[in-house]
């Protein structure tokens, strides 16, 4: 009860603060996160691939908290396998900066799609797998506030694939 009270706080209050904007080093922010992350799961089999990342515009410590939970997910979700492969990247599409996580967890039924993003949307149960379903709302939220969309795709079983934009600089 003490993490969802937290998180819808968290939550809350992402609409209040003010950002503060400046140059980020994706690359450097994706491999620190996945360093912290690989710590906290000590004697898993992870294998974590990390493409080239363009810089981004925005908020540092918003988009880290974008990459914490994204990957957070990923490392989540693949806990059944027994190698978590997790792919990094980014692509170019219509003229911006497409970033994705890729990974080969039990992924999701693609017709609830539109539940991924919505506060308490869970679509695996509690004893499942941990969380309080606030989650991808704070990386929507967040994307959001940088001008961004964010996005899912998957199969049940065949992992999954959640991308985010973030506006153009100038």
């Amino acid at each position: 009860m003490g993490q969802l009270i937290d998180d819808i706080l968290a939550l809350s209050r992402l609409g209040r603060r003010e950002m503060k904007t400046a140059g980020i080093n994706m690359q450097e922010l994706v491999q620190g996160v996945i360093g912290e992350l690989k710590a906290a799961a000590p004697g898993r089999d992870l294998q974590f691939t990390v493409a080239p990342l363009p810089p981004a515009e925005g908020d540092p410590a918003l988009v880290r908290q974008v990459w914490v939970n994204l990957l957070g997910n990923a490392l989540k979700f693949t806990r059944p396998r027994p190698v978590a492969r997790i792919a990094v990247g980014a692509r170019e599409d219509k003229g911006e900066t497409v970033y994705y996580i890729q990974d080969n967890g039990v992924g999701f039924n693609m017709k609830y799609q539109d539940k991924l993003f919505g506060v308490f949307q869970r679509l695996h149960t509690v004893e499942e797998f941990e969380g309080t379903g606030v989650g991808l709302a704070i990386v929507q939220r967040i994307v959001r506030r940088h001008g961004g969309r964010a996005w899912g795709e998957g199969e049940l079983d065949q992992g999954a694939t959640f991308f985010f934009t973030l506006a153009k600089e100038g």
